[in-house]
Formats: C-alpha cells, sequence, structure tokens
C-alpha cells in the first residue's frame, strides 16, 4: 500500500467519522466539532491527491497546496464565528440549544366535569 493511499484512506475514515458525529450528536458545540473534523477529512484527501500526482512524475503543482493553505485559514476563521455565536446565544438565552429543540411539556390531565350528564 503506498503512502497516498494510506492518506487517502484516513481522509476516508475521518470524513466518515465526522459525517457520523453530525448526525448522532444534538448537541451544537459537538456538531461543530464533527464538522471540523469532516473538513480535516477533506483536506487530508485533497493533500493526497496532490501528492498522489507530484509522485507520478508531473511536476509539483503549488495551486492544490495553495487551496489547502486557504482552506485551512477560512475553516479556523468559520469555528472561531460558529463558537462566538454559540456563546452569544448561550449568554442571551441562558442555554445552547433554540426554542424549537426543546420537547413540548405535557399538559396536566383534565378530570371529567361530575356536572355534565
Amino acid at each position: 500500500m503506498s503512502t497516498p493511499t494510506l492518506y487517502g484512506l484516513c481522509a476516508a475514515v475521518l470524513i466518515g467519522f465526522g459525517v457520523y458525529g453530525l448526525i448522532v450528536n444534538p448537541q451544537p458545540l459537538r456538531k461543530i466539532l464533527a464538522f471540523n473534523v469532516v473538513g480535516s477529512g477533506v483536506f487530508l484527501l485533497f493533500g493526497a491527491i496532490a501528492r498522489r500526482g507530484a509522485a507520478a512524475g508531473f511536476g509539483g503543482d503549488p495551486v492544490p497546496q495553495a487551496l489547502l493553505i486557504t482552506g485551512i485559514v477560512v475553516a479556523f476563521s468559520a469555528t472561531a464565528l460558529a463558537v462566538a455565536l454559540l456563546l452569544r446565544l448561550h449568554d442571551e438565552a441562558g442555554s445552547v440549544t433554540l426554542a424549537s429543540d426543546v420537547p413540548p411539556a405535557v399538559p396536566p390531565a383534565v378530570a371529567p366535569d361530575s356536572d355534565a350528564k
């Protein structure tokens, strides 16, 4: 097994773990972290594809490296923005879940009217 293939498989595993975390975890902070794991897998896959082309005898292309670095910076700033919004939501609402995510309260049972005939 070659090194780019191993990196590609590791990227696929990271993407799988991230998607699983997005689906299973209801907490917003864990969803942000799972989305970052997906992004890391995509970056690793993109790096493995770029390296595989350079290892095949083609000249090393600086464009995938530039795109990879730019993607990492954008992912970092998007994560910082998401965490800041989550902290703001916690400060304003006292909770990190929205009102629509809370299950409805069960109304108390009404006793049958004894006067009705």
